[in-house]
């Protein structure tokens, strides 16, 4: 029918991409016309800020969408090769087994963001290993087997039996029928949380840490993206050029010795030269899973805090790409297909896939929220995979570099959170509290975990429960504990589930928490077309008879 909803949308979105080959006064690609003006409007009439570089459906010259997608993967490159290597020193694993294992990750990655932007919630949001399904993981494989592959298979069991009912969860609309209980009041403390749960990464405070490197770092991201900002290529690449520029300088100290190999900002160059060329990358490598069902439990317990997080990125990313809050709908596909792509991990032997907040920080820095530019960097990411040297050259790159990077990217993501609040009523007391209290709360308790199980894991825990009057009996078992114990120690869960308990019972109109300002910014399920009904709506014009003049 002509002149509805989608049909605007869609003639919005076909004038952003075509304006996104216009040229600016430098003659240069690139740059979409409208993001001249202080601010533009997507197709549902929501005002963009003119902060946003790229907007969502923009599509930069390739080459320069290549530097910009290599920039989003720079951001997570730190976790996401820190993920496997912890895991295959507690396996232990050979060193060049641990090398195709880190590649995995890579290629997992790279496939997951392409499904993910591409026919998932198709946001421009970076998927990569998850922290919140490492706790689990590391318990497996401490008790699965004497070897490092017996441990790797019950550890695949145990992702793909977890990932099927997280796909049961996100596609049957479980998460985003939830939706309508989340309030600003209640997304501000979780997204908080995702950029301060690393505030005491190892990377960033550990004893022997290399202050001015990552001092060098912090500082170069911050004068190209906010002091040199009115320089364009500084303003797009603030994140490629500190990194690249701080490894230049920590290489060329390790090459005149100043660097000595024992030092944190040593740059190992002979692990590039020692890499292989290519490395043999393809499911079930490593033998067929193993299935176990207390693993499967224990892991579902981080795939949960895992999907927490994840909603918690999409609210983040759509609120820096100028869109409005999540539709169910959007929600619905993208935990469905992170399930999926768990699933697809576990085949291919790695300990999971997740949204990663990293990438949403470098939207914050960057103003590229371009899905195509991060479907471009994981084609890279990908190719990266199979390639040997590239994956030995990521891995040289410091611990305080990678540390600098944090403290650039998640103090950002702290911000968004935060500003969500502008649809609140900060003079109703509830509000101060509940955002207050869970804050607080999302800290304390993951240290309150990190203390208990610091010697036992979960079984201190679970002795603890054990003790409880009556109901101790029911309480200290190994799920429970396990349970309590990952989602205890996941700060944004905590606190976002903290939130949505008082955010929910406590007396407040939907003017005071923020919902009746949301839902007039907010996507309408309708504004969300899924890559099926994109296709479904491409064969119908296809098919549609040509009408006479």
């Amino acid at each position: 029918m002509e002149g509805t909803e989608a049909d605007r949308q869609e003639a919005t979105t076909g004038d952003s991409t075509a304006n996104s080959t216009d040229t600016d006064s430098d003659g240069e690609g690139g740059k979409p016309a409208a993001v001249d003006d202080e601010t533009r409007t997507d197709g549902a009439g929501r005002t963009e800020s003119g902060f946003v570089e790229y907007g969502i459906d923009d599509r930069p010259p390739l080459r320069e969408s290549i530097l910009l997608g290599v920039q989003h993967y720079l951001t997570m490159v730190g976790a996401n090769i820190a993920v496997p290597l912890i895991l295959a020193g507690a396996m232990g694993m050979p060193d060049g087994v641990a090398a195709q294992f880190v590649g995995t990750y890579f290629v997992v990655s790279g496939v997951a963001t392409l499904l993910q932007t591409t026919i998932g919630n198709r946001y421009p949001i970076v998927q990569g290993a998850p922290f919140s399904m490492l706790a689990p993981a590391l318990a497996i494989v401490a008790v699965a087997g004497s070897d490092w592959r017996t441990s790797l298979l019950f550890l695949q069991g145990a992702v793909i039996a977890a990932a099927l009912t997280e796909v049961a969860v996100g596609y049957l609309g479980i998460v985003g029928r939830v939706r309508k209980y989340l309030s600003p009041v209640v997304i501000a403390p979780t997204i908080a949380l995702i950029g301060l749960s690393l505030f005491d990464a190892p990377q960033v405070t550990t004893t022997t840490q290399d202050w001015w490197l990552l001092g060098l770092t912090v500082g170069l991201i911050l004068l190209f993206s906010q002091y040199l900002d009115s320089n364009r290529l500084f303003r797009l690449f603030p994140v490629l050029l500190g990194v690249v520029s701080a490894w230049i300088i920590a290489a060329a100290l390790s090459v005149i010795g100043f660097y000595g190999s024992d030092a944190p900002g040593y740059v190992d160059l002979g692990t590039v030269a020692a890499a292989p060329a290519l490395v043999p990358i393809y499911p079930l490598q490593w033998g067929i899973p193993r299935f176990e069902l207390a693993f499967a439990v224990g892991m579902a317990a981080g795939v949960a805090a895992s999907i927490i997080e994840s909603v918690g990125d999409y609210h983040a990313v759509a609120r820096l790409s100028g869109l409005g809050a999540p539709s169910e709908k959007r929600i619905t596909h993208g935990i469905g297909m992170e399930g999926l792509m768990n699933v697809f991990s576990g085949l291919m032997g790695t300990s999971g896939s997740t949204s990663y907040s990293e990438n949403v920080g470098a939207i914050g820095l960057t103003g590229v929220a371009s899905r195509y530019v991060v479907q471009v960097g994981a084609a890279c990411m990908l190719i990266a995979g199979y390639v040997g040297y590239v994956g030995g050259l990521v891995v040289t790159i410091p611990d305080p570099i990678v540390g600098g990077l944090f403290i650039a990217m998640f103090g950002q993501i702290v911000a968004v959170g935060l500003s969500n609040l502008e649809y609140v009523d900060l003079g109703a007391p509830r509000n101060v509290f509940v955002v207050g209290f869970s804050l607080f709360v999302g800290l304390a308790m993951p240290a309150y975990m990190a203390n208990v199980g610091a010697e036992n894991g979960a079984g201190a825990l679970q002795a603890g429960l054990a003790g409880v009057p009556i109901v101790g009996s029911a309480l200290g078992t190994p799920i429970v504990a396990d349970t309590l114990y990952l989602i205890g120690g996941t700060g944004m869960a905590v606190g976002g589930l903290t939130a949505l308990a008082l955010d929910n019972t406590i007396a407040g109109t939907d003017e005071q928490r923020g919902i009746a300002a949301w839902e007039r910014v907010g996507e309408r399920n309708e504004e969300f077309e899924s890559a099926l009904e994109r296709l479904r709506g491409r064969g119908e014009e296809s098919s549609a008879p040509e009408s006479a003049d």
